[in-house]
């Protein structure tokens, strides 16, 4: 059982080894592309189509969000509506 905690440790560490460099240049690009949140702009496109959310991701540009949702008809299959909205 002892094994457990250090194989642990070291899996920790390798994970965390490919993190980019934290020279200022390097980290100020890293932090743009992850510093978009979708939630806000999900939560909005559920609210206008009156949809069920599926998914909600930046783009690779890091200026939009794509997210889909399930729209129910009347009567009819839920049709699948992917929109891209920015951040």
């Amino acid at each position: 059982m002892a094994r457990l905690p250090i194989i642990a440790i070291l899996a920790a560490g390798t994970a965390f080894s490919t993190l980019p460099p934290t020279s200022p240049a390097v980290a100020r690009d890293y932090l743009i592309l992850v510093a978009g949140d979708c939630g806000t702009a999900a939560s909005r496109v559920v609210r206008e189509t009156g949809g069920q959310l599926l998914s909600a991701q930046p783009s690779s540009d890091g200026q939009t969000c794509i997210v889909t949702v399930l729209v129910q008809g009347n009567g009819e299959r839920p049709r699948k509506v992917t929109v891209r909205v920015p951040m």
